[in-house]
């Protein structure tokens, strides 16, 4: 099954499941629940910690939820903050961080890269830890639409389309070689 946010990040291929991690999380259990999907693939958008561009593809199967407080120390968590549905070990996942909040702290976001954290998406995180919970194998598929910096929503909203537009086609591609197969 194919998934994504909603509101405004939807695709004809893809069911809406909400926005940020709380809303994705109750819609997907509640689907999961009822009609429990043999795989997700979550689509989307994502900002770039500097290390890819505007429009690269990125598939992965490992997300974190690690919080702007945690780069500087001013916050900690008991929780495990990294998941991955990713059964290949040789096969290094670009991480996805997930957060209800977008960041523009360029200076502070390059931390990230140092942790092997490279792009961030709100859902992702919610979209594996109900994947795990349901035991559900699971990925996602991002298109970079901004970097982390003090023009992330205006780089968003300027480059969203096209980067659905790039999503769609990708998506339909890797069905097409899926189906050969």
């Amino acid at each position: 099954m194919i998934i994504c946010a909603g509101n405004s990040e939807t695709f004809n291929f893809a069911t809406p499941m909400g926005v940020g991690l709380i809303e994705i999380a109750i819609n997907l259990t509640r689907l999961c629940l009822f009609d429990k999907p043999e795989f997700l693939l979550f689509v989307g958008s994502a900002g770039s910690y500097g290390e890819h561009q505007i429009f690269d593809i990125i598939e992965s199967k490992t997300a974190s939820n690690i919080e702007l407080g945690f780069l500087n120390n001013d916050a900690y968590t008991p929780l495990d903050n990294v998941i991955s549905t990713n059964t290949d070990k040789t096969k290094r996942d670009v991480i996805v961080n997930s957060s209800n909040y977008i960041s523009t702290n360029e200076e502070l976001t390059k931390r990230f890269l140092k942790l092997g954290v490279y792009i961030e998406n709100m859902e992702f995180f919610a979209v594996l830890k109900v994947a795990q919970e349901f035991n559900i194998p699971a990925g996602g598929l991002f298109c970079i639409t901004n970097y982390t910096n003090k023009n992330a929503h205006e780089d968003f909203l300027k480059n969203h389309e096209e980067a659905k537009k790039i999503l769609g086609t990708h998506v339909k591609k890797r069905v097409m070689e899926l189906t050969k197969k």
